[in-house]
């Protein structure tokens, strides 16, 4: 697969806009609301089909596809993103203010850290094919947990990453606006806004467990794989607060992002066999990807609707008021 170099830069310069839009857009605190973060999704989604359709014109139909299976199927991924991010807002009880701000610098290192774990899953798959049956091992792991419900304990509290920053430095109680850090008795403490953000971002890591394998599946292109996570990734701050307050509606999601993963942990098998046990090993088509993820992703939304969740779910641990003893930093 030839990708012509204007084509990168194109990517390159719609990210790095994107980016200061977004920020000269959102300078100071700002609550988003729901016609503003759908203006925003609406942005994204269009920038996101816009260069699927220069990908189809400029490469190959074949890498379209491929570019909107990947896309959209790391856009389902990240929906347990905002379910998470809810958890963590609500733990640390962070002001809708200051949401966007700690969710864009989440955003700078998703694309960090999934640039360098993409980079890493194509240059190894590429030597390496027999990884695809580890990474397929993965993905059918990580379906069968969210069957099981597996994936609903995280506590923003123990995240490995929050322990770290307060072990490290001094944490305040209270929020001091939109900083992180702040003077308090002629040295510098950090605030709780410290603490969203590194629980943010170890939660974006624990996800790319599930989302680089799951691209690699669709594609082992560079600009494909990691153009098709950037958009995504773009879109997800717009699409949490756009989806915010209805996250609750869509409990069978899960159900149906298992049955992708177990999908695409099919697809990868495949894929392995065909390359190193033998070519006669039939390969899913792109097509057939993309209408398995369009299909399932539809049929979770719709009966999530039409058949509401039994009772409330409860409402997300909320951060102690005070520190105790064990919970002070070093």
């Amino acid at each position: 697969m030839s990708v012509p170099i204007w084509l990168w830069a194109v990517f390159v310069a719609t990210l790095i806009a994107g980016l200061v839009v977004d920020l000269v857009a959102h300078r100071g605190p700002h609550v988003i609301e729901f016609k503003e973060a759908l203006r925003w999704s609406v942005l994204w989604v269009s920038l996101s089909m816009i260069f699927a359709v220069l990908v189809a014109v400029s490469v190959s139909p074949t890498a379209g596809v491929e570019f909107t299976t990947a896309w959209l199927l790391e856009k389902s991924l990240s929906v347990d993103n905002l379910f998470v991010f809810a958890l963590i807002f609500g733990y640390f009880k962070v002001p809708r203010e200051y949401q966007h701000r700690v969710l864009f610098l989440g955003v700078l290192g998703a694309l960090v850290f999934r640039g360098i774990f993409l980079f890493l899953g194509v240059a190894v798959v590429r030597q390496f094919t027999a990884v695809l049956f580890v990474f397929a091992a993965i993905l059918l792991y990580s379906a069968l947990k969210l069957l099981r419900g597996e994936d609903d304990t995280f506590d923003p509290g123990k995240s490995t990453a929050v322990r770290l920053v307060r072990k490290v430095f001094p944490v305040q109680e209270q929020y001091s606006g939109a900083h992180f850090f702040v003077r308090s008795a002629g040295k510098w403490v950090a605030t709780p806004l410290l603490l969203v953000v590194a629980a943010i971002e170890a939660a974006d890591i624990v996800f790319a467990v599930d989302s680089v394998p799951a691209v690699l599946a669709v594609s082992h292109e560079p600009l494909i794989v990691y153009s098709s996570n950037a958009f995504a990734i773009l879109g997800l701050r717009a699409l949490y607060f756009l989806l915010s307050g209805m996250l609750a509606r869509f409990h069978h999601l899960s159900t149906g992002l298992a049955i992708i993963l177990a999908f695409i942990g099919v697809k990868l098998i495949l894929q392995a066999a065909h390359k190193t046990i033998s070519s006669a090993v039939p390969e899913i088509p792109s097509l057939v990807s993309l209408a398995v993820v369009v299909v399932v992703l539809t049929i979770s939304v719709v009966v999530s609707i039409r058949r509401p969740p039994p009772e409330a779910p409860e409402l997300p641990p909320q951060r102690p008021d005070s520190l105790d003893a064990t919970e002070k930093p070093d």
